[in-house]
């Protein structure tokens, strides 16, 4: 007698298997999907058979696989559940900004950080970042720090320089700056991480306890959004080596059910570096013994450049809005050639962060370097965000066998002012490419880079699929994708990126029981409205990790 552990019946179910087929019933048993069937119920023989198995009724919704998010920073996320939301439009003004740090300084003890997060200057009524004079004017009793949107730039005030001891004349590394202000000084704008780590290092270390508790409730989100499988994408690189640890802890005491990948900072494989002469095998065999499968190594994460709406972007063209400006690499070429084919015969599939043209060709120059050197077929090297790739880029890509994890989300976040602003409407239309990378047979993802933008794969596919920006403007129509591919970019290509395809991000027989049901099938419904789907319910390996307040219609 067949015996089964879960029916799902009575709904939608989109597996986005090969053929796209759409079943109407499936049983799970041991946390895989053992059968599936056409009909909205499996057979009466069968259920008659199981009398002991749990049902779900879908109540006509939609299932389809668990969403697959590559690349976000759930810890970072997970750290400004408890800081000031500087973000905007919820302050028009550098003034509500302040109002609100005083408000959090009136609660804080005297010499404790305040820190704040999501300050857009192009979006203050100000159009200017807030600065150290600004933050003065909260106290003199705590130091503070904010971070922008693009999480490339932050704001200090004196009391933190002051606790940093830093000066106009410090030394930073390389990609890194201290803005000035008109005299020459210090006006507290940090650019990129070699400048902000000055003040990393004079900061109150969170408790193990705290890091956890906040990781845990940052899961929830996530699970909440349909996520099931979730990449935080750069471990290291806010609290440093510890990060690793919290995931593995995580994992380890049900903090967080999700499959976990990890990409590691390549400071952390260098010689002094906490995982230094490990090779990719004896990481991912390590990780995975520690957290029961539940966790695994998913690459070696570098930066080659910032932030576009940072201005620290690598571009081959100048800024639209200043002609001086082209940003900067952050590697020197012949270097970060060495550390990439370094990595790349230690077996770590390399994931490198690309905004600019110019950096993605620059990395695509260092993993062609490393591919002469080092044939390896199916090596699934990837660039993320992808945000200026050009038609000349994306022909390498193919060519090398290069993946792209797009950041979809900049469309409507930043697409109106990449248009008047940062990069001109030529350019500004072609961004996150998404057709013509799908025309070259690319292996694509969308991601959110949360907390840059809200955590919602179903934000995102719609983002792919209309292409519209804050202002309701459509930017770049032609690079719109249809719902299908879209989906697929938030499952089972993000499965094959993490190489997890022969496991999850399509409902087969023999893949894990991973799901997400959600109020609407996205397919069925005028695109626009694809954001606005509810996911009512979240499964991973057969068991429910987050279900809606409302009851199934």
């Amino acid at each position: 007698m067949e015996k089964f552990d879960l029916f799902i019946v009575n709904g939608t179910i989109l597996t986005l298997d090969e053929d796209d087929s759409v079943a109407g019933s499936l049983a799970v048993k041991g946390g895989q999907i053992v059968r599936i069937w056409s009909e909205k119920r499996p057979p009466s023989d069968i259920l008659a058979l199981n009398t002991d198995a749990e049902i779900l009724d879908l109540k006509g919704n939609t299932l389809i696989p668990g969403f697959v998010d590559t690349h976000n920073h759930i810890l970072t996320y997970s750290l400004n559940l408890a800081r000031v939301d500087c973000g905007s439009p919820l302050n028009k003004s550098i003034e509500e900004m302040l109002q609100k740090l005083s408000n959090k300084a009136a609660d804080t003890p005297e010499g404790e950080w305040i820190f704040g997060y999501g300050y857009d200057d192009t979006l203050l009524q100000d159009k200017r970042h807030p600065n150290r004079y600004d933050l003065d004017k909260v106290t003199d009793k705590h130091p503070i720090m904010i971070h922008h949107t693009s999480g490339h730039l932050s704001v200090v005030n004196s009391k933190a320089i002051e606790l940093a001891k830093v000066t106009e004349n410090t030394p930073v590394g390389t990609g890194g700056y201290f803005g000035l202000d008109e005299s020459g000084k210090l006006n507290g704008v940090l650019y990129e991480r070699p400048a902000m780590e000055f003040f990393y290092a004079v900061q109150e270390k969170d408790t193990e306890e705290t890091l956890l508790k906040r990781l845990g409730m940052a899961a929830q989100n996530y699970m909440a959004e349909g996520i099931t499988t979730n990449t935080d994408a750069g471990v290291g690189l806010r609290v440093g080596d510890v990060e690793f640890d919290i995931h593995i802890k995580a994992a380890q005491q049900g903090l967080n059910p999700m499959r976990t990948k990890l990409m590691i900072l390549h400071t952390l494989l260098r010689d002094g570096g906490k995982f230094a002469g490990y090779t990719a095998d004896r990481l991912d065999a390590y990780i995975k013994q520690l957290t029961n499968g539940l966790v695994e190594l998913d690459s070696a994460k570098m930066f080659q450049d910032g932030s576009i709406q940072g201005l620290t972007g690598a571009l081959r063209e100048p800024y639209y809005s200043d002609s001086s400006i082209t940003g900067d690499l952050f590697h020197e070429q012949s270097a970060f050639n060495e550390e990439i084919l370094e990595l790349h015969k230690r077996g770590y599939r390399i994931a490198i962060h690309g905004n600019g043209d110019k950096a993605i060709g620059s990395i695509l120059d260092a993993f062609q370097y490393a591919l002469e050197k080092s044939q390896k077929e199916d090596h699934r090297h990837r660039i993320e965000h992808v945000q200026t790739a050009t038609i000349e880029d994306l022909d390498r890509m193919q060519k090398l066998g290069v993946a792209g994890s797009f950041f979809i989300n900049h469309v409507y976040y930043w697409g109106d002012r990449h248009e008047c602003i940062f990069l001109g409407p030529e350019r500004a239309s072609r961004i996150s490419p998404l057709a013509d990378a799908v025309e070259r047979n690319l292996l694509i993802t969308l991601h959110s880079d949360c907390p840059i933008t809200p955590i919602s794969p179903l934000f995102s596919v719609w983002a792919a699929v209309n292409r519209i920006t804050r202002e309701g403007k459509v930017l770049g129509p032609d690079q719109r994708i249809d719902v299908i591919t879209a989906l697929k970019a938030m499952t089972i290509y993000g499965a094959k990126l993490a190489f997890m395809e022969d496991k999850i991000g399509s409902i087969e027989t023999g893949k894990l029981a991973d799901f997400a049901v959600l109020d609407r099938d996205p397919t069925k419904i005028n695109p626009e409205e694809i954001k606005d789907i509810e996911v009512l319910q979240t499964i991973i390996g057969g068991k429910s990790v987050y279900q809606n307040s409302r009851v199934y219609n």
